[in-house]
C-alpha cells in the first residue's frame, strides 16, 4: 500500500532551519541557482533527498523525504529571476557538452543529491543516450588492471592507463582495492553491497566533463595518499580509523566539483557561496556531498551514532584542509612543528594534522609526478581554467586571474604554481619524511619546472606578439585561482 504525505506550505519569510542544511545531500536551489540550471520546484517536490528551494537567498520552502516514502507538495509558484544579471542562465552541468532540449513526458525522479546526478537523470528522462557507451572489459584488460594494482604503491603509477584498463572505473576499483588491502572492510564490518554502492555513487558524482576535477583526479589523489600512508613516519603510527578516513577523504575531496573556482561562485552570487558565507565554499560542498552519500548508503549505519558523527566531522576536517586559500596557515603551522620538533604521532590531534598535510600534498602533487604524467595534468587543469575564462568573457564578466587563454600559457602558470605553492609545501614534507619517495618527488619537481621553462623559451624567442602574462608568477593570483579542493 502506497503512503502519501501532504506537506503544508511553509511561509516564505521563514528562515531555513540549521538542521535542514546539515542533512544528507542538502542541496539548496536559490533564485541564483539557475547558474546550475535549477529545475522547476514542482519537480523538486517529487525528488528524494534533503532539497531546499530558496526564493530569496534567505528563506526557503524545504521538503524532506526518507526511505521509500513519497511526498506530494503544494508548491505552486515559479522561481524568480534576477533580470539584472544576464549570466544567471549559465548551466555548469552542460558547459562542456551539447545540451539537447526537446519535449519529454514528465516522470518521477526519486532523488537529487548532486548536480551531476541530476544531469544524468534528466538526460535519461529525455531519452538521450550516454555519450560514451559502456563496454564489458575482456579478461586481458582486467588482468592488466590487476597487475597494475600489484604496484599501486609506486610513485610512477600511471592513473590514466589504469583508468582505461578499468573502463573509466579507476576510482571505484582503486579505492575498493586499498580498503580491502588494509583489511578495513572486515575490521569495520562494512557491508560489501553498501560499500560498493557508495563508491559507485561517489564516482558518479564527479563531473566527467571537467577536464581536471573529475574522478580520475580523485583516483590519482587517492593513490598518492596511499603512497604517503606507507611512509615509515606514518605507517607505524596511524590507526585503522586514520587510514580509513585518509582514503575516504582522498576519494571524496572534490566531490561534485562544478569545474569553476570559488572566486567565480562568489562573484556570480551563487547560492553555494551564500550558503557557506564565501568561506571554503567548494570544500564545504564536497564534504557535505560526501556525508550525504555516507548517510544515503548507510555505510556507517551499523556503528554507534556518536562514532559515525565523529567520523563525518573528521572527514570534513580533512577535506576542508585542502582549501588552498588557507595554504600559508597550514604550512606555517607545519613548519613551526618541524622547527620545534614537537610532532608526537601518538597524539590523536597531531596524527590528524599530519593526515591533513598528507592530503594537501596528494591534492597538488601533479608537478611531482614523472614528466609524462605531470604534463598531462598541467594541461588539463589549465584547460579548465581557460574554459572558465571563456564563460566569463561570453557573459561579460571580469576574467579571473590565470583564466584568460589569450594572455596565459600552461608553462607560465605552472612555473608560478610550482615556485610559490608546490615547492614550499613539499620541501617541508621532505623535512618531515625524508625518504626515497620524498626525494623522488623533489627530483621530478625540479626537472618538471626546468622543462616548463625550456618550453616557454622555445615558444617565445624573438616573438613580437603580446608579451606573456606575469599573472602566473603572482602568488595572490595563484592562491585565488588554484582552487583544488
Amino acid at each position: 500500500m502506497e503512503v502519501c504525505y501532504q506537506l503544508p506550505v511553509l511561509p516564505l519569510d521563514r528562515p531555513v532551519p540549521k538542521h535542514v542544511l546539515s542533512r544528507r545531500g542538502a542541496i539548496s536551489f536559490s533564485s541564483s541557482s539557475s547558474l546550475f540550471g535549477a529545475p522547476d520546484p514542482r519537480q523538486l517536490s517529487q525528488r528524494r533527498g534533503a532539497i531546499s528551494y530558496d526564493s530569496s537567498d534567505q528563506t526557503a520552502l524545504y521538503i524532506r523525504m526518507l526511505g521509500d516514502v513519497r511526498v506530494r507538495s503544494q508548491v505552486g509558484f515559479e522561481p524568480e529571476r534576477r533580470s539584472s544579471h544576464p549570466y544567471l542562465c549559465i548551466d555548469f552541468r552542460t558547459l562542456h557538452s551539447e545540451y539537447e532540449s526537446h519535449s519529454a513526458p514528465e516522470r518521477r525522479v526519486h532523488r537529487l543529491l548532486s548536480f551531476q546526478r541530476y544531469l544524468h537523470s534528466s538526460r535519461l528522462l529525455r531519452g538521450i543516450p550516454q555519450q560514451i557507451p559502456l563496454h564489458i572489459l575482456d579478461e586481458d584488460y582486467t588482468g592488466q588492471a590487476r597487475c597494475m594494482l600489484e604496484k599501486v604503491g609506486s610513485w610512477n603509477f600511471d592513473i590514466f592507463l589504469f583508468d582505461r584498463l578499468t573502463n573509466g572505473n579507476s576510482l571505484i576499483t582503486l579505492t575498493f582495492h586499498l580498503l580491502n588491502q588494509y583489511g578495513l572492510v572486515e575490521l569495520f564490518q562494512l557491508d560489501m553491497v553498501k560499500l560498493w554502492r557508495f563508491l559507485v555513487m561517489v564516482q558518479e558524482d564527479y563531473h566527467s566533463d571537467n577536464p581536471y576535477h573529475n574522478a580520475v583526479h580523485a583516483a590519482d589523489v587517492t593513490q598518492a595518499m596511499y603512497c604517503y600512508l606507507r611512509e615509515p613516519m606514518l605507517c607505524k603510527s596511524l590507526t585503522s580509523c586514520d587510514i580509513l578516513l585518509g582514503l575516504l577523504a582522498a576519494a571524496t575531496h572534490d566531490l561534485d566539483h562544478p569545474g569553476v573556482n570559488q572566486l567565480f561562485l562568489i562573484k556570480t552570487d551563487h547560492y553555494l557561496a551564500t550558503l557557506y558565507r564565501n568561506t571554503s565554499v567548494l570544500e564545504n560542498h564536497h564534504w557535505k556531498s560526501a556525508v550525504g552519500l555516507l548517510r544515503e548508503t548507510g555505510l556507517f549505519s551499523h556503528l554507534p551514532a556518536e562514532d559515525s558523527l565523529n567520523m563525518e566531522r573528521q572527514l570534513g576536517s580533512l577535506i576542508l584542509a585542502t582549501d588552498i586559500s588557507r595554504q600559508n596557515e597550514y604550512l606555517s603551522k607545519f613548519r613551526t612543528h618541524l622547527d620545534l620538533d614537537d610532532l608526537c604521532l601518538s597524539n590523536a590531534s597531531h596524527r590528524h594534522f599530519v593526515l591533513q598535510m598528507a592530503l594537501k600534498c596528494a591534492d597538488i602533487c601533479n608537478p611531482c609526478r614523472p614528466w609524462e604524467l605531470s604534463k598531462q595534468w598541467s594541461e588539463k587543469v589549465t584547460e579548465e581554467f581557460f574554459q572558465q575564462g571563456d564563460i566569463e568573457k561570453k557573459h561579460k564578466l571580469e576574467v579571473s586571474p590565470l583564466c584568460d587563454r589569450d594572455t596565459n600559457t600552461v608553462g607560465n602558470i605552472q612555473i608560478g604554481f610550482i615556485t610559490y605553492v608546490v615547492e614550499p609545501l613539499f620541501a617541508e614534507w621532505a623535512r618531515f619524511s625524508d625518504t626515497r619517495v620524498s626525494q623522488t618527488m623533489l627530483g621530478h619537481l625540479g626537472l618538471n619546472k626546468a622543462s616548463w621553462g625550456s618550453l616557454q623559451q622555445e615558444q617565445t624567442p624573438g616573438s613580437e606578439e603580446a608579451e606573456p602574462s606575469t599573472a602566473g608568477t603572482d602568488p595572490e593570483n595563484l592562491i585565488q585561482t588554484h582552487q583544488m579542493p
